[in-house]
């Protein structure tokens, strides 16, 4: 677990961060160090792993009942993704922001659903695509939108593990192309400003058992139509070997720029005299690929949720994190996709479903 970055004990605002598995238990380290936190209040449906979390980053722990009355400024949802919806929906009332990972939901009903009570409400609720936080991200972001790339021309996106997940996993996760390359289509809709107008997908299990056991593959692509015609693809995999790749490419009439060749991407290049390989080790997991993203996305949560006790407005940063209505998109976008796979032809993304009006 990372260690907290070292909050000064002056903070006065009071976190819940609900659900500990390991990106909740990372969480909740990372959020107990902000200097302006002064208390992270942990829960968790297996009590003895909110108290072991609590006594590890110097938190409380509580019971899911007890959130109610905790009196809390900001809460965190990290559970098994089937619970998100549901989660949301209860501490709505508390009119507290709320930071969900993604997805809300593994359909399009139950996504509509909460991205419908969040805007009745006018509440702070955002999506956990950690991207938009990352500064390879940004600085790929602000080359195209200030013309530095020209015309936008292509992309390329990738998103591969270097080992699936075990097997209760996959059973939960809606899929590879909902857990894994839900990401790229977020991440391609926020580079680009665009919206994803047709798909062409495909798939395979070429793997474990239990991938095609529960009707899902463990390498996919995807052909993607933006809304000037700009044509992208996607790629994800369980079985990336030389460890864990998460990077793209938009190249534009004035230029190409890369995100994720760093000293640790897992790749040999067969030209001679390159760099081969990589000085640093490859990275293994999205945690560490990820860690500095992750910090500025809760990072401008506490910022986010100070501003919301204080009556004082967005901070800097809050308008990089994903809506509920972002969420849905992407979500529609990855139904294409899984319709494509399944009837081996484009889908195009206004057969699935429609955002609220």
């Amino acid at each position: 677990m990372s260690s907290p970055r070292g909050g000064d004990g002056t903070g006065t605002l009071r976190i819940g961060v609900v659900g500990l598995g390991r990106i909740g238990a990372e969480h909740a380290a990372v959020v107990a160090g902000h200097p302006r936190v002064g208390e992270v209040v942990v829960a968790d449906a297996v009590r003895s792993r909110a108290d072991d979390v609590a006594t590890r980053v110097g938190g409380r722990a509580a019971d899911l009942d007890d959130l109610d009355d905790a009196a809390l400024d900001g809460l965190i949802i990290a559970t098994a993704t089937a619970t998100h919806a549901d989660l949301i929906e209860r501490f709505l009332p508390l009119g507290v922001p709320i930071l969900c990972e993604k997805p809300i939901a593994l359909d399009l009903a139950g996504t509509t659903r909460i991205v419908e009570q969040v805007r009745a409400r006018g509440a702070a609720v955002t999506v956990g695509f950690h991207r938009r936080f990352d500064a390879g991200y940004h600085r790929a972001r602000a080359a195209l939108r200030s013309g530095e790339l020209g015309e936008l021309r292509r992309a390329h996106l990738l998103t591969c593990d270097s080992t699936p997940p075990p097997a209760e996993f996959i059973r939960a996760s809606g899929g590879i192309v909902k857990d894994c390359l839900i990401h790229d289509i977020d991440i391609l809709r926020w580079l680009t400003g665009q919206e994803i107008e047709t798909v062409h997908a495909t798939g395979v299990n070429r793997g474990a058992a239990y991938i095609g056991e529960a009707g899902d593959v463990d390498e996919a692509a995807a052909l993607l139509t933006l809304t000037d015609g700009t044509i992208a693809t996607a790629h994800t995999s369980r079985y990336n070997g030389a460890g864990h790749d998460v990077r793209a490419e938009l190249a534009g009439t004035g230029g190409t720029i890369a995100i994720g060749l760093d000293d640790r991407m897992p790749l040999r290049s067969a030209e001679p005299g390159a760099r081969d390989p990589p000085p640093g080790p490859p990275w293994q997991n999205f945690w560490e690929r990820f860690l500095p993203a992750y910090r500025a996305e809760l990072g401008a949560f506490v910022d986010l949720v100070a501003a919301e006790r204080d009556d004082g407005g967005p901070q800097a940063g809050t308008a990089d994190a994903a809506t509920p209505e972002d969420a849905l998109a992407a979500l529609r976008v990855a139904e294409a996709a899984m319709l494509s796979m399944a009837e081996h032809r484009p889908v195009a993304v206004r057969e699935v479903g429609s955002a609220p009006a």
